[in-house]
């Protein structure tokens, strides 16, 4: 089973989509939490190069509390991993978690509806990107 979707943004760089990464999720109630630059990070503890690249933890409040009153360990995958990536040829890949598969793996079916909407938004993130 797939974890992520992902798309492809040709001639383009993090910090140009970031913004507009950072729109569509605020449009689906979405807002981000956490931020870890890769790029600043292992250049830092391991003196490593790396093209930019972005974690944005985004988190949707709503779902969040639904999934948690359910499953209050769930906590440990939350928020849902956004990713923005620079690819050598110019154009940035934008990968996003697919929370289906990722409540999948817990085995309660009381998730499966919640985590299909989280999703389903999260794909309109994609979509309109």
């Amino acid at each position: 089973m797939k974890y992520y979707n992902a798309k492809n943004i040709p001639n383009t760089t993090v910090e140009k989509l970031r913004p507009k990464v950072e729109e569509e999720l605020k449009k689906e109630g979405f807002g981000v939490l956490t931020e870890i630059d890769i790029q600043a990070t292992m250049k830092k503890k391991l003196d490593k190069d790396y093209l930019p690249h972005l974690i944005l933890g985004a988190c949707n409040p709503v779902y969040a509390d639904k999934v948690i009153s359910i499953e209050p360990t769930i906590s440990t995958m939350l928020p849902c991993n956004v990713t923005l990536r620079q690819l050598e040829d110019g154009s940035v890949q934008i990968a996003i978690i697919d929370p289906a598969a990722a409540m999948g793996a817990i085995g309660n079916p009381s998730l499966e509806t919640p985590a299909k909407e989280v999703q389903e938004k999260l794909m309109n993130v994609l979509n309109n990107i």
